[in-house]
């Protein structure tokens, strides 16, 4: 499976903690260095099932000073995975990408748990 992190997010550093701390294999993968590509993110999207909203780091400071919140609900999904694709800051971290097309949005532990265990 592909886990997208940064680095230096707390949150990514506790779920990356919880996947070693229960040995599951992973892929790691810089989420700013190596943005996900539109192509990634049509697919995650559409695989799945999740709301696009849920693929946007809503508290990052690159969507609050695009001001996204106001600007989203106006844009169709196309040009909010274009926009996703323009820089890994504005996706939802860490994210966690399984093989079987299921997506993981955000570190929850109990979610993890039941997905992953």
């Amino acid at each position: 499976m592909l886990f997208l992190e940064y680095p230096p997010c707390s949150t990514c550093k506790k779920a990356k903690a919880w996947l070693d701390a229960h040995s599951v294999p992973y892929t790691a993968r810089h989420i700013k260095e190596q943005n996900p590509t539109y192509e990634e993110l049509k697919t995650w999207y559409e695989d799945s099932g999740l709301p696009i909203k849920k693929f946007f780091n809503t508290s990052g400071l690159v969507y609050k000073s695009l001001e996204l919140k106001d600007k989203l609900p106006t844009m169709t999904e196309e040009e909010q995975l274009r926009l996703l694709s323009t820089d890994g800051m504005l996706v939802k971290r860490p994210l966690l990408v399984l093989e079987d097309g299921r997506v993981l949005t955000g570190f929850r532990e109990k979610e993890w748990e039941q997905v992953l265990l």
